[in-house]
C-alpha cells in the first residue's frame, strides 16, 4: 500500500507540500487545490507542477477537481462536468496520474441516475487509461461502504472503483469492518483520517485516536491483496505537527500490516 496524502490539508504551497512529504517519509501526493485558495485542478499551474514532480520523483496518487458534487437531477450541470472532463483527465495524463477522485451527487439521488453519469465519466477515463475513483461522503447521496458498493454495482465499469473513507461511513453510522468487507481488498483509493461521533457530532481526532481502528483496517486490507494508495488527510490542529505525527503513526500501522501479511504467506 502507498502510503500518500491530500496536501492542502496542510497547505496549498507546492513547495511546502512537497517538502512535508519527504520530512514525513510518506511517497506521494494527491492533489486537489494548489496555489491560490481557488486555485483547484486541473486550473493551476501546470508548468511549475510538472518540473517540481520531476525534480522530486514524487507521483501524483489522484486528483480531486470537484466533479459530481451537486444534484444528480441538475442533469445540464453535470453533462457540462463531463464535457469539462477532458481536461482533467488530459491533466493527469501530462503528469502521470492514474486516478480521479469525484462525489456521488447530494442526498436524495437514485442509483440508476448516479450510476448513469457515473458511467460517463468512466468511460471516457477509461479511453485515457484513468480510472475514477467515487467518494462515500458522510453528506452525500450514498455514505456507507454498502451503499457505494451499490451504485458501483450498478455502473458496471471497469474503470469506475470506490474511494473509501472509513472515517465518513463510520460518521453515517457504519463500522469500518463492513467496508473491509464489502471491497475485499479492492479500492482504488482510501482516505484515511479518524475521529469520533456520528454526523455533526463528528469530533476529529489523531490518526489511531479515534473509532475507526486503523490498525485492524489497514492489516485485513492488506491481508486481502490492497496494494493501492492511502492518502492520509490532515483534520486536527495544528496542521504541520498533526501531519508529521499522523504520517508517523500510518507508517507505523502500514509497517504492521505489512508483516502480518508476510507472516501469514
Amino acid at each position: 500500500m502507498l502510503p500518500v496524502w491530500l496536501s492542502d490539508t496542510v497547505t496549498t504551497d507546492l513547495d511546502r507540500a512537497l517538502h512535508y512529504t519527504h520530512l514525513w517519509g510518506l511517497e506521494g501526493l494527491a492533489l486537489r487545490t494548489l496555489g491560490r485558495a481557488g486555485d483547484r485542478v486541473p486550473f493551476v499551474n501546470e508548468a511549475k507542477l510538472r518540473r517540481r514532480l520531476a525534480e522530486h520523483e514524487m507521483p501524483v496518487a489522484a486528483v480531486s477537481p470537484g466533479m459530481f458534487e451537486g444534484d444528480v437531477s441538475d442533469r445540464i450541470a453535470w453533462m457540462n462536468e463531463i464535457a469539462a472532463f477532458e481536461e482533467t483527465l488530459a491533466f493527469c495524463r501530462r503528469i502521470d496520474c492514474p486516478l480521479v477522485l469525484v462525489s456521488a451527487f447530494l442526498p436524495g439521488a437514485s442509483v440508476e441516475a448516479v450510476a448513469g453519469a457515473l458511467r460517463s465519466a468512466g468511460e471516457a477515463a477509461a479511453r485515457k487509461g484513468i480510472v475514477v475513483g467515487v467518494r462515500n461522503e458522510w453528506a452525500g447521496a450514498f455514505p456507507t461502504a454498502r451503499a457505494l458498493a451499490a451504485v458501483l454495482d450498478a455502473v458496471a465499469h471497469p474503470a469506475v472503483r470506490a474511494a473509501w473513507s472509513p472515517a465518513e461511513a463510520l460518521r453515517a453510522g457504519e463500522p469500518a469492518s463492513a467496508g473491509v468487507e464489502v471491497f475485499r481488498g479492492r479500492p482504488a483509493f482510501v482516505r484515511c483520517f479518524d475521529g469520533t461521533g456520528k454526523g455533526e457530532a463528528w469530533r476529529p481526532t489523531p490518526l489511531g485516536e479515534g473509532d475507526v481502528g486503523w490498525g485492524d483496517v489497514l492489516r485485513r486490507l492488506r491481508a486481502d491483496g490492497c496494494e493501492g494508495p492511502v492518502c492520509l488527510e490532515v483534520t486536527t490542529e495544528p496542521r504541520p505537527r498533526a501531519g508529521l505525527r499522523d504520517a508517523t503513526t500510518l507508517l507505523r500501522m502500514l509497517r504492521a500490516a505489512e508483516r502480518g501479511a508476510k507472516g501469514n504467506g
